[in-house]
């Protein structure tokens, strides 16, 4: 059964959704079946694993995610140039094993060794040693990264916490920085594609670009084929989340939500809090049939009396999941959650 997530002395009754985090096989601290047991006990119903350039966690994960209960997405966040800048595409409902994708990413994954000893280069030289082997004690056999660097520096006393390291360290204009490229945008979405998923901007808030460059960003990414952006995410303020929900409509892009989840005291929001998708914009799940039976099949009693009262002004803020759309019912009215185009269970419009 998909676990609640209580709210009052009520039972709230849609599992909550995150398709992005992130495990040790990339730059999380929990291994994926922690990550997926963790995920449980928030009431997490529908899950995407999706490590940096990696797919080796999906196996271990799904294995969690069926003792758990939870339907597991395959994912994997993708680094991207997109002119001189990174950028990170989200692929969801890939086939791990499609060739580009599995080849596209081990190029990535080798790249990445190269730019780990050009890193550790440019600490040296500003006094900081020994971090190429500090930094790999923290990937624990996992892709190497910037991450894996602002651990080890916090470890030996250089920053407070990561956050502080990304404004003294490894970033353009300070030590330890370094160019590199990544995959280039096209065939990022190419590779994504052609693993039959589908390829979504990650907090496309977080990157420090004006309108029109953003503009421009999303142009070229939905010409190439990416269908969806992330909307609601832990990278984003709730002012952001609510611009991007107006950018997704306006672009005509799907809706996806995640938290990007590090690990506890790694992120800067948890899975269940999270705010809902608003109204205006369509989830990025909203046809994926087979999520859906996998979804009634784990829940029993239909229809559910809606715990909370109706939406007063089009988003039901009090509201931690999906739903926020009640038909104008009232507090008590039986709603079906197959009634609700927020949740996985309503019917593709």
């Amino acid at each position: 059964m998909i676990p609640w997530v209580p709210t009052s002395n009520k039972p709230l009754l849609i599992p909550l959704i995150d398709l992005h985090c992130h495990s040790t096989v990339s730059d999380g601290t929990l291994t994926p079946t922690e990550l997926v047991g963790h995920a449980a006990t928030l009431g997490v119903g529908v899950l995407a694993l999706t490590d940096h350039d990696d797919v080796a966690g999906l196996d271990d994960a799904r294995r969690a995610a069926e003792g758990a209960g939870i339907a597991l997405v395959n994912g994997v966040e993708i680094s991207v140039t997109w002119g001189s800048r990174t950028i990170h595409l989200v692929g969801l409902r890939i086939d791990p094993a499609g060739a580009a994708l599995y080849d596209g990413l081990a190029r990535i994954r080798e790249s990445r060794v190269g730019r780990a000893e050009r890193i550790a280069a440019e600490l040296d030289k500003a006094g900081i040693h020994g971090s190429l082997e500090g930094a790999y004690e923290f990937a624990e056999g996992g892709i190497i990264g910037r991450t894996h660097f602002a651990r080890f520096l916090v470890s030996r006393g250089h920053a407070k916490d990561i956050r502080t390291v990304f404004k003294k360290f490894l970033v353009k204009g300070k030590p330890g920085h370094v160019s590199h490229r990544w995959a280039e945008l096209g065939e990022a979405v190419e590779w994504i594609r052609s693993a039959g998923g589908i390829a979504v901007l990650a907090h496309p808030g977080r990157y420090d670009m004006g309108r029109t460059t953003l503009e421009n960003l999303l142009a070229e990414f939905k010409e190439a084929g990416g269908t969806a952006i992330e909307v609601i995410s832990g990278s984003h303020s709730l002012d952001m989340n609510r611009h991007m929900a107006e950018v997704a409509v306006r672009h005509g892009f799907l809706a996806s939500r995640g938290s990007d989840y590090h690990g506890p005291d790694q992120s800067y929001f948890g899975m269940d809090k999270l705010p809902p998708l608003p109204l205006t914009c369509t989830p990025v799940w909203h046809d994926w049939h087979d999520l859906k039976m996998f979804m009634a099949d784990s829940h029993e009693g239909f229809p559910h009396p809606c715990p909370l009262p109706a939406p007063a002004a089009g988003v039901l803020a009090g509201c931690p999941t999906l739903c926020g759309d009640h038909g104008g019912m009232g507090e008590g009215d039986e709603v079906s959650l197959r009634d609700c185009r927020y949740n996985p269970l309503a019917p593709a419009a």
